[in-house]
């Protein structure tokens, strides 16, 4: 009901402004995640076993650059946020750049591709992370989360931020497609007054 209405909006002068604030949400949204796993690390001291009565002890680092799945969460979403920063760079100092049909497609397409590999990226995270928190009996891959809590949780953090940018990026590509049947309607100084259609 909620991506119909703003679906409809983008039909109004209002789209530009919806559009920019999506588009803001979903930088947002994508730059945390990034950066949140990109600084993701915990490391702690385990007893791995006993020399007569002395423990030997052993540290270890859990670190996003273990895992493949986990470097490419970061870079797709550092490549979404760097996407949605150009389209808010464009909107606002685009001057009075008219958006043609091609340009807009282009858009449109860039949007789908966006949303493609972000959502690729959040739940390729998501499997591996399924599996650090309850391991795989069949694998015989073991839980690694009952021993780096902050890592699994921080790890969470950013899947969640993930999956809202995931979300805000299928509207804005709603809404770029739609806009699709309107060319022209959007420059920059439409944010200020409706544009003015001959």
């Amino acid at each position: 009901m909620a991506v119909s209405k703003l679906v409809l909006a983008a039909t109004s002068t209002k789209s530009c402004k919806v559009l920019l604030g999506l588009r803001v949400l979903a930088f947002s949204a994508t730059l945390s995640a990034a950066i949140v796993m990109g600084l993701n690390k915990e490391t702690k001291t385990f007893v791995v076993g006993n020399v007569g009565n002395t423990p030997v002890k052993a540290t270890f680092t859990a670190k996003f650059q273990h895992t493949p799945a986990f470097v490419f969460f970061v870079v797709a979403n550092a490549m979404v946020s760097f996407h949605n920063m150009l389209m808010i760079a464009v909107h606002l100092f685009g001057g009075e750049m008219e958006f043609t049909s091609f340009r807009l497609l282009s858009v449109a397409i860039l949007d789908m591709l966006n949303v493609t590999l972000i959502s690729a990226a959040a739940n390729a995270a998501a499997f591996i992370s399924e599996v650090g928190k309850n391991g795989n009996k069949h694998a015989r891959w073991d839980k690694i989360c009952d021993r780096f809590a902050t890592y699994c949780d921080h790890g969470a953090g950013a899947l969640i931020a993930a999956f809202a940018g995931v979300v805000l990026m299928l509207i804005i590509s709603a809404i770029s497609i739609s806009r699709l049947a309107q060319p022209n309607k959007c420059s920059s100084s439409t944010a200020a007054a409706p544009s003015v259609l001959p």
